[in-house]
C-alpha cells in the first residue's frame, strides 16, 4: 500500500486587497497531479515580503523542529513568495535541509528532493556569497565616501550595525523607528545613512 506524500505549503501576499486563493489554487492542483496530501497550509496576508519577520512563517519555522509535524516537504507557489532576498531564500532552505524537509517551488520547478534542485541549492549558495562580498565592498566604498564628505564615523557609535541599519532604511523605516532599533540618535543616522545609500541602493531582492 504506497503512503501518500504530506506536504506543507507557504502563501503570502503583501497587501490586504490581494489573497492567497490563486497561490493556494495552483498548489493544491499540483500536489493533486503528484498525488500529495496537503497537511497544513501557513498563509501571511497582507505582510511584505521584505521582512523576515511573518507570523505564519514564524510559525511554519517554528514547526520544522518538531519532529511530529505530520508533513515532510514545503511547497510554494513562486520563489519571492517564500524570501525576497537570495539571502534569506538560503536561510530558509538550510533549515529546511537542516531538518530533512523537501521544499519545492512550482514556478520555477525547483524540488530539492532531486539532484537538480540540490544542484540550485547548492548554486543560490554561491550566488549568496558574491552577494555579501558585494554588499560588503559597496559598504566600505561608501564608509570611505562619508569620511571624505566630513562625516565622522566611530565612536561614540560603538555598536552601531551599519550593514542592519542601511537594511532597515532601505524597508522603509522611519527616522525615528530605526534609531530605536539600532540604538543611535536621529542625527547620527541622518548624517551617516544618505551617503552610505547613495552606494547602496541597488540591493540584492529579488524580482517582487
Amino acid at each position: 500500500m504506497n503512503v501518500k506524500k504530506k506536504i506543507a505549503c507557504y502563501c503570502r501576499v503583501s497587501t490586504t486587497e490581494q489573497n492567497t486563493d490563486s497561490q493556494l489554487e495552483a498548489i493544491r492542483k499540483y500536489c493533486s497531479n503528484q498525488g500529495w496530501e496537503i497537511a497544513k497550509v501557513y498563509k501571511d496576508e497582507g505582510v511584505s515580503g521584505a521582512k523576515d519577520d511573518r507570523p505564519a512563517l514564524n510559525e511554519l519555522k517554528k514547526d520544522c523542529l518538531n519532529q511530529k509535524r505530520g508533513w515532510t516537504a514545503i511547497v510554494v507557489f513562486r520563489f519571492d513568495r517564500m524570501a525576497r532576498s537570495t539571502q534569506h531564500l538560503l536561510e530558509c532552505l538550510n533549515l529546511f535541509q537542516k531538518h530533512k524537509i523537501d521544499f519545492i517551488s512550482i514556478n520555477e520547478g525547483i524540488d530539492t528532493s532531486t539532484s537538480v534542485g540540490r544542484m540550485v541549492f547548492t548554486f543560490l549558495g554561491g550566488i549568496a556569497e558574491f552577494e555579501r562580498a558585494i554588499i560588503r565592498e559597496r559598504v566600505t566604498s561608501g564608509i570611505e565616501r562619508a569620511k571624505a564628505q566630513g562625516v565622522k564615523i566611530g565612536r561614540p557609535r560603538a555598536g552601531f550595525d551599519i550593514n542592519g541599519a542601511l537594511k532597515l532604511k532601505r524597508e522603509g523605516l522611519s527616522w525615528a523607528e530605526l534609531s530605536k532599533r539600532v540604538g543611535v540618535s536621529v542625527g547620527t543616522l541622518r548624517r551617516v545613512i544618505p551617503a552610505l545609500l547613495k552606494t547602496h541602493e541597488k540591493g540584492h531582492a529579488l524580482k517582487p
